[in-house]
C-alpha cells in the first residue's frame, strides 16, 4: 500500500465519529467474521463498506426509474407533444383555483 494511500485510511478512519451499533447471533457473527477473513480485513472495515454498499444500492433502487424501451418512448412522446387538456384535467384545474387563496 502506497503512504499516502495509509495515510488516506488513517485519516478516514480518524474521522468516523459516529457510532452505529446493533446485536447480531453469534452464527451471523461467525459468518461475517469469516468474510472479514477471506477479504483479509478488519471486522469493522468490512461491515462497513458492505453496509456502505447495501446503502448507496438502497438508495440508488429507490430514486431511479428505469423504464422499458417501449415506455421511454411514450414518456419522450408525451414530453415533446403533449396532449391536449380534456375535460377532466380543466375540470381539476378549475377546483384546485378555486382552493387557492391569493393574499
Amino acid at each position: 500500500m502506497a503512504r499516502s494511500t495509509a495515510f488516506a485510511k488513517a485519516e478516514e478512519r480518524r474521522s468516523r465519529g459516529t457510532r452505529l451499533g446493533f446485536r447480531v447471533d453469534a452464527q451471523t457473527k461467525k459468518m461475517v467474521e469469516r468474510a472479514a477473513a477471506l477479504e483479509r480485513r478488519s471486522m469493522t472495515d468490512y461491515c462497513l463498506t458492505v453496509i456502505t454498499e447495501a446503502t448507496r444500492e438502497t438508495i440508488a433502487k429507490h430514486e431511479s426509474l428505469v423504464l422499458s424501451e417501449r415506455d421511454r418512448a411514450v414518456f419522450f412522446e408525451a414530453l415533446i407533444h403533449p396532449p391536449k387538456p380534456n375535460e377532466r384535467l380543466r375540470r381539476a384545474f378549475r377546483e384546485m383555483r378555486a382552493q387557492v387563496v391569493v393574499e
